[in-house]
């Protein structure tokens, strides 16, 4: 079994910055990937990053390339979201997963085995 406790999340204003947090306990020797998902009230469930954990690889939703970075520490028990020049169209409740599967999209809910409880991002214009 795998934990994920998320915190860091906190309401700003457009254009701000916040930093969330993961920290993955139990089985992690197992895990392929970790990412970061978002839901809004009334829309689905969307990818937002992932991080790939033995390679370091990364990988972004278009919505946020270029203005979000997922990293891990050296121990791989943190995972980061630092998110820059936030918008209004980001808040959404925020989720790590993570994934003991080397195969499928990154992106895809349904990939990812383990879920953490959330935090929410509110930001306003």
């Amino acid at each position: 079994q795998v934990q994920l406790v998320e915190s860091g999340g906190g309401s700003v204003q457009a254009g701000g910055s916040l930093r969330l947090s993961c920290v993955v306990s139990g089985a992690t020797s197992s895990l392929r990937a970790v990412g970061w998902f978002r839901q809004a009230p009334g829309k689905e469930r969307e990818g937002v990053a992932a991080i790939y954990s033995s390679s370091g690889r990364t990988l972004y939703a278009d919505s946020v390339q270029g203005r979000f970075t997922i990293s891990q520490n050296n121990a791989k028990t943190t995972v980061y979201l630092q998110m820059n020049s936030l918008k209004p169209e980001d808040t959404s409740m925020y989720y790590c997963a993570a994934t003991t599967s080397g195969y499928g999209v990154w992106s895809s809910v349904t990939r990812y085995d383990y879920w953490g409880q959330g935090a929410q991002v509110s930001v306003s214009s």
